[in-house]
């Protein structure tokens, strides 16, 4: 198979699972948490990383901002053999109750965004694979345990326990997110709004493989707290910094379940 377009990468050249964050930066972030890593490619959005963890090889593959440059990435890798994608991202809580450091593991995502309008109708619905879901929920228990027994929960102000498992929504417009828009959405019930679960669980339920995603909360639109605008984790309030470490934790946990 010849060099995908975007990624730069063959077959041969990744690993069946990748991580999935949105920002570049991150991927480095990832790489640093694991036993040793390897940059394999590096183009506009797109830096892929091979890595081990805990025996387990793996990919850390950032997709860009939305659901757009998120399908062409699971396309990509896709093409090249990778068969389970994890979303490891940041989130805006849609409900009073979620704080800022909370995770969210999603069990689907309402499609308010164009991407996956272009490949079906709007009725099929954007859900994660169940084996990606329990193995995020298994790893984020497990980790919670491991953070009461050693006292974590305390000294980060009982934050790392705060896990939530629900639907969340999928948005295309960062700035036009409107106080009708994230009233209506809590009214449904979901959790929390990202840019690019729906494109990845539409994409890999069409294809037979495997996705599923947790993200940090790092803002609350009912509460009016929305992140900054600076880059990379400088943009992220202290509690939710300190969590984007543990649901990475998570995610490659859950990735040696998978």
């Amino acid at each position: 198979m010849s060099t995908q377009p975007h990624l730069l990468v063959e077959e041969g050249d990744l690993t069946d699972i990748a991580l999935v964050p949105g920002d570049p930066g991150r991927v480095d972030r990832i790489a640093d948490h694991c036993d040793e890593a390897k940059t394999v490619a590096e183009n506009r959005e797109y830096k892929l990383v091979n890595a081990t963890y805990e025996g387990r090889e793996l990919t850390i593959c950032s997709t860009g901002i939305g659901c757009p440059s998120a399908a062409i990435a699971v396309e990509e890798l896709a093409n090249v053999g990778v068969e389970t994608f994890l979303r490891v991202g940041t989130t805006g809580a849609l409900q009073s109750d979620i704080e800022i450091g909370d995770m969210v593991v999603a069990t689907g995502a309402a499609k308010n965004e164009g991407t996956t309008k272009r490949y079906e109708d709007v009725e099929y619905p954007a859900v994660p694979d169940y084996d990606a879901v329990s193995a995020l929920v298994d790893a984020a228990e497990a980790n919670d345990e491991c953070a009461a027994a050693t006292g974590a929960d305390e000294t980060n102000g009982g934050a790392a326990s705060r896990v939530h498992v629900g639907p969340i929504a999928s948005d295309d417009a960062f700035y036009a997110e409107t106080d009708e828009h994230v009233a209506d959405w809590e009214d449904a019930g979901l959790l929390c709004v990202e840019m690019e679960a729906a494109a990845l669980f539409t994409l890999a339920r069409r294809k037979g493989l495997r996705a599923g995603a947790i993200c940090t909360v790092d803002g609350n639109l009912v509460e009016g707290t929305q992140k900054g605008t600076d880059t990379e984790d400088d943009e992220l309030p202290e509690k939710a910094k300190n969590n984007v470490g543990r649901a990475i934790d998570i995610t490659l946990e859950a990735a040696t379940r998978l």
